[in-house]
């Protein structure tokens, strides 16, 4: 980082990663990965360590699934890892906890409860004091304990939450699992305010999430308007807690929203998973293709000048809309039988059997496919749709709205969280825009929302061809790792210059 005459020691603690740059500890195909996380964890280290960096990460130790695909080489140097590399960057917590599981997280519950409090007291007890950073980035609940340890030893703090999931449990149970709570507990947040540590230890539990948030010294959602969405209570499923203390750290200038960027693989340039790649000039003919080669696969009407609506997300009856689209599926297909409008589910979830039941009840299987979710035929679906569908009730940040634009496939999104700060109204006119937004989380706003989607298909082909090309072109400019990863680094720097007073 710049301006600084001796390099900070960055340490990010991740649960996952995607991948790390060649040359930093000889594991480049290390890969651990749930969600968007491990996308920001890969762009951030990489972008540190191209850049002379000395960025260290801590990571739990998946033994099995990082030897899961290595080659003989590399399952070796997982085994002996640290004998082999002394001055290691990459530092693995070790505990059976996480040693042989096939997932990043489990199904159960209070196994990740066991994992998390198995890789918290590793960074604790063994990698930070080896380390000795000079700046920590923690992510989620399952690093939480992390923040007010480091406010204790006076160590620069950021922690991102990429999801508002959250665990509580009392100090007893995590000194149980090795983690001396008593070094620390003044910074810990509590379901009841504490009136000393004894008094506490066995029946106040500590919320996680909300720790790392009163502990740490900078704060960042996923996204600037889903920050603001919870400081001003419009998520009445955000506890209370939560959304104060982001609430005081915003306010003290301490809280900011950065928004995740999409894996660089989603290019259409270069998508092996594409029936024939593409760019912004050649849009349309890879689309043609694309849409062909999907709809013979899926068994739908063979018409490469049917509008294609994609669904990229999980079919859940909370967050994604799925209700919504169940509302008017028939009738959006129906008021454009002659086009024909095609709908492409490629999601898992337990909306997905309502899906299936009425394209059967309504006959629809040329005209809708519901899928399980699948990588390879979730990009050909990119690659061949025209708009992404997006209806959420809430977003913290959300990246088919930004993958779909790479495409050329134009976003049909409610506008709120994430969605609100990558998606703007297409204005032909003035040529601008990317997407189609509606306001009112309901089955009207996403059936307008869709209206508007075909007058845009509709458009003079040249007209239309020539927006997707401009959009295509922002789009990978504005949605990559690169940008995210600056926008890190300033908030480092930010840190790093800023003096802290330990309470």
């Amino acid at each position: 980082m710049s301006g600084a005459s001796k390099k900070p020691r960055v340490l990010i603690v991740t649960p996952e990663v995607t991948y790390l740059p060649e040359g930093m500890g000889n594991m480049a195909n290390l890969s651990a990965k749930a969600g968007g996380l491990a996308d920001v964890s890969a762009a951030l280290i990489s972008s540190l360590f191209e850049q002379g960096g000395d960025v260290h990460i801590a990571l739990p130790d998946y033994r099995h699934l990082f030897a899961h695909g290595a080659d003989s080489v590399l399952k070796k140097e997982f085994k002996n890892i640290r004998e082999k590399v002394p001055q290691e960057r990459v530092h693995l917590a070790e505990d059976r906890a996480f040693f042989y599981l096939n997932a990043v997280y489990s199904y159960h519950s209070w196994e990740n409860i066991k994992i998390a409090l198995a890789f918290q007291r590793e960074v604790i007890n063994n990698i930070v004091p080896r380390v000795k950073p000079d700046l920590i980035h923690c992510n989620d609940w399952m690093t939480g304990l992390i923040p007010p340890m480091a406010r204790e030893l006076g160590i620069p703090c950021l922690f991102t939450i990429h999801n508002i999931f959250t665990v509580k449990r009392t100090m007893a149970e995590i000194e149980d699992r090795g983690i001396d709570t008593a070094a620390f507990w003044k910074h810990l947040y509590f379901i009841r305010s504490p009136a000393n540590y004894e008094e506490s230890r066995e029946t106040n539990p500590v919320d996680f999430l909300v720790s790392g948030v009163f502990a740490a010294h900078f704060v960042n959602t996923v996204s600037p308007t889903f920050l603001r969405e919870i400081i001003e209570g419009r998520h009445p499923f955000i506890e209370e807690p939560l959304r104060r203390e982001l609430e005081n750290k915003y306010n003290a200038g301490c809280a900011v929203g950065i928004l995740n960027s999409p894996d660089p693989s989603f290019n259409p340039a270069t998508d092996r998973y594409l029936a024939l790649t593409y760019g912004p000039e050649s849009a349309a003919a890879g689309k043609s293709a694309n849409k062909r080669h999907l709809q013979q696969l899926l068994g739908l009407i063979e018409n490469p000048n049917a509008p294609v609506f994609f669904w990229p997300s999980r079919l859940d009856t909370i967050q994604k809309g799925s209700q919504l689209m169940a509302h008017i599926l028939y009738d959006v297909v129906s008021r454009y039988w002659n086009l024909p409008l095609q709908v492409v589910f490629v999601a898992n979830g337990e909306f997905q059997q309502h899906m299936r039941h009425i394209v059967w009840q309504f006959n629809l299987p040329g005209r809708v496919a519901v899928c399980d979710f699948d990588e390879k035929l979730s990009r050909l679906a990119y690659g061949a749709s025209d708009f992404v569908l997006m209806p959420s009730s809430f977003e913290p940040c959300g990246l088919p709205q930004m993958i779909g634009p790479i495409y050329g496939s134009l976003p049909v999104a409610r506008d709120t969280g994430g969605i609100h700060d990558t998606v703007t109204p297409i204005d032909v006119d003035n040529n601008r825009g990317n997407g189609i937004l509606f306001e009112t989380f309901d089955a009207q706003g996403l059936s307008w929302a869709i209206d508007r989607a075909i007058d845009f298909y509709r458009l003079p082909q040249k007209t239309r061809e020539k927006q997707i090309a401009r959009i295509m072109s922002e789009s990978m400019s504005m949605f990559n790792h690169s940008v995210t990863a600056k926008l890190y680094i300033k908030l480092y720097e930010t840190m790093l210059q800023r003096p802290f007073i330990n309470p």
